[in-house]
């Protein structure tokens, strides 16, 4: 029972973090930073900027309309939410980073989703450009996804997954 107990607490733990910090630094971003405007952190490299974007990933359907598009996100993400604590509740205690992936994909859906249901969108501020290669602005919760991510493609590619 302690065994259960201390997985879940590692789950919310780490999801919470990751919620904390995600909306306190959109928080900070929607008070100090006008929207569209961009302040250099390092100069050739790096930019807050403050956007919202109304689609998925890299801007996904943001052409479409807004009903249908928060409608669709929300489902989206409501079923990967409980998609990704499905993963996390039948993964072994023995396979403590890939909980930690699974927490930190749980978290950075939860973030994202607070933003759908407040604006309708999602505030991204963390601008990364060489040049004039530019990557399309994220936030704290995208990171987190993002990571977790990577390290659950890690498992499967090394042949690390639960039975």
């Amino acid at each position: 029972m302690n065994l259960k107990k201390d997985k879940y607490l590692k789950l919310f733990v780490i999801a919470g973090i990751v919620i904390i910090l995600d909306q306190i630094t959109k928080l900070a971003v929607l008070n100090n930073l006008d929207l569209y405007r961009s302040v250099t952190v390092i100069h050739g490299f790096f930019n807050l900027t403050h956007i919202l974007n109304p689609g998925g990933a890299f801007g996904f359907m943001a052409n479409q309309s807004a009903g249908i598009r928060s409608m669709l996100f929300i489902v989206i993400s409501s079923l990967a939410i409980c998609l990704i604590f499905y993963f996390y509740y039948t993964t072994p205690p023995a396979y403590s980073l890939l909980q930690t992936a699974f927490a930190l994909i749980f978290g950075g859906a939860i973030g994202n989703m607070i933003d759908r249901f407040r604006f309708g969108k999602v505030v991204d501020f963390l601008d990364f450009y060489l040049g004039e290669l530019h990557w399309p602005a994220f936030n704290v919760a995208d990171s987190a996804i993002s990571t977790g991510i990577c390290i659950f493609i890690i498992h499967i590619l090394f042949k690390k997954m639960p039975k």
